[in-house]
């Protein structure tokens, strides 16, 4: 899918930000005098004239439909699994990938990813067996905001270094996939309504970084920022999400790598063990 979205301009025109800066100038003056010697207050010098946007090509006749069909919305009821009494903790993780592995032969037990479809046999196993499963740690919160747990999950597309995510939710006791996306994973985080990606980049010391939003209307997590950032140890802080959400729950058993911790962030584990 396209990395890069444009930039949405200011909705203030030029006239009225220059207009809105002239009045903060003379509120700014009127407050220093009001305030006389006592604060001693300086001037920090002359506000520096907002501009806005310049637009380019205005004969352009404007798009009205996309030029490449991505499903940002597409979701879809994942057949074969059913949620006991409507609880997505009850569902089986592993018997979700599984599912997507048959559904999806030409990809896994016959394409590209047909490691990952030999390695599903170690799922469930002990010791080192275990650890060669590509399934990871299931984690459990109300992304949607219906009161309910969802489901975000992580598997390993292997060979190769991909990480797949998806996020699943429940609608009439069906388990239903309102989110997919495949990428390098450097690493993942919940924070609100949103799940958070950060995928390294081909620019040294740069990292992109995407965030996917419950959208009551279309039903779905959609890509609402997608940026490349200077990577750092820094936690990047998410955009806002329109409402908050209780703390991360993962799940009871982990058939991967990651760390057992209840954050609400997890990494991705190198390719190929």
């Amino acid at each position: 899918m396209p990395r890069r979205s444009p930039s949405r301009p200011s909705r203030l025109s030029r006239p009225a930000r220059r207009g809105l800066a002239a009045v903060t100038v003379a509120l700014l003056a009127a407050g220093a005098v009001g305030c006389g010697d006592a604060g001693e207050l300086q001037g920090a010098g002359a506000t520096p004239t907002a501009i806005s946007p310049d637009k380019l090509w205005p004969d352009l006749t404007p798009a009205s439909s996309p030029a490449f069909d991505i499903g940002e919305v597409d979701t879809k009821v994942v057949k074969g699994i059913t949620v006991p009494g409507g609880d997505i903790r009850k569902v089986d993780p592993v018997a979700v990938v599984r599912e997507e592995i048959t559904t999806h032969p030409g990809d896994y037990a016959e394409g590209t990813y047909d490691e990952t479809a030999r390695r599903m046999a170690d799922c469930g196993r002990s010791g080192a067996a275990g650890s060669r499963c590509p399934v990871l740690k299931a984690y459990y919160r109300d992304l949607t905001g219906d009161g309910h747990d969802d489901l975000t999950l992580g598997f390993r597309q292997l060979p190769g270094n991909l990480t797949a995510v998806r996020v699943y939710t429940v609608r009439k006791d069906r388990l239903v996939q309102v989110m997919a996306y495949e990428d390098a994973v450097s690493g993942v985080e919940l924070a609100g309504r949103s799940v958070i990606i950060r995928a390294p980049s081909e620019v040294a010391g740069y990292e992109y970084r995407l965030q996917w939003t419950w959208d009551p209307q279309q039903r779905a997590m959609l890509l609402t920022h997608d940026e490349m950032l200077r990577a750092g140890g820094r936690k990047l802080s998410p955009h806002p999400s329109p409402t908050s959400a209780p703390s991360v729950s993962p799940s009871p058993a982990a058939p991967s790598s990651v760390s057992s911790s209840s954050s609400s962030s997890f990494s991705a584990p190198a390719s190929g063990r």
